[in-house]
């Protein structure tokens, strides 16, 4: 990872982003950093819309915790739990309509 100070930075932003294959530049300000410039190689505009919107940050924080505090079902765990309660039966597509 590059390391940039505003005063060690001698040329401009654009010119360190063209300069990177898949490594990023940091910039840091009284050694904390401020801002990177990372390549966006194969990142389309609505990833990188949502990888920074607040709203889509906090649902994948709420979706997480169940997974951090163990409180989500295995694979296997689900299948048990529908084959109980009588859905074992995957759905299938009805011919011509679309629907399952």
């Amino acid at each position: 990872m590059k390391t940039l100070t505003p005063a060690t930075a001698s040329r401009s932003l654009a010119e360190y982003a063209n300069e990177l294959s898949d490594e990023v530049a940091l910039l840091t300000k009284q050694n904390r950093p401020v801002a990177a410039i990372v390549p966006l190689r194969n990142v389309d505009r609505e990833t990188l819309a949502l990888s920074t919107h607040p709203g889509f940050l906090a649902f994948i924080e709420r979706s997480r915790r169940p997974v951090a505090a163990g409180t989500t079902l295995s694979l296997e765990e689900t299948r048990a739990a529908l084959k109980r309660r009588g859905r074992t039966r995957r759905c299938s597509r009805r011919p011509g309509t679309g629907r399952a």
